[in-house]
């Protein structure tokens, strides 16, 4: 609260004090003029030039879905695949360079027996790259 003579104490004074706000803003003002010079300068230098070759974009990953009764699914597709598809389809995407990440969702239901024919499938098409889809629980 401000002092002024003539006004009760239990009064609110309801006016805002602008002289520290524009103070502030001047020295932030001038700062940023003297800062802004320095940061355009430049130096004019040549790079040196390197013969390297392009990376190679990451391949998309697969994801193989195992539900309860044992159902393979592709990519999230709707329609259930069976087991030579799947066979067919790993040894494709074993060709490719490089390899794509095959993800394995499971059920929690689902017998490790289904689970482990499509870590075999894969695996005898020669992919190197398996990992396994989880949620955690909070």
């Amino acid at each position: 609260m401000a002092f002024s003579p003539g006004q009760d104490d239990d009064e609110v004074m309801s006016e805002i004090n602008m002289i520290p706000l524009v103070d502030v803003m001047l020295v932030l003002l001038i700062i940023f003029m003297l800062t802004v010079p320095v940061m355009t300068q430049s130096v004019d230098i040549t790079l040196p030039q390197t013969a390297g070759k392009a990376t190679q974009p990451e391949p998309d990953a697969v994801t193989i879905a195992v539900d309860a009764t044992g159902q393979i699914f592709w990519n999230e597709d709707e329609k259930p695949i069976d087991r030579q598809t799947l066979a067919l389809r790993l040894a494709k995407a074993a060709t490719q360079t490089p390899q794509p990440q095959i993800r394995i969702n499971g059920d929690k239901k689902a017998s490790y027996e289904y689970v482990m024919q499509v870590m075999t499938g894969a695996q005898q098409a020669g992919l190197t790259q398996l990992g396994f889809v989880t949620e955690i629980s909070q």
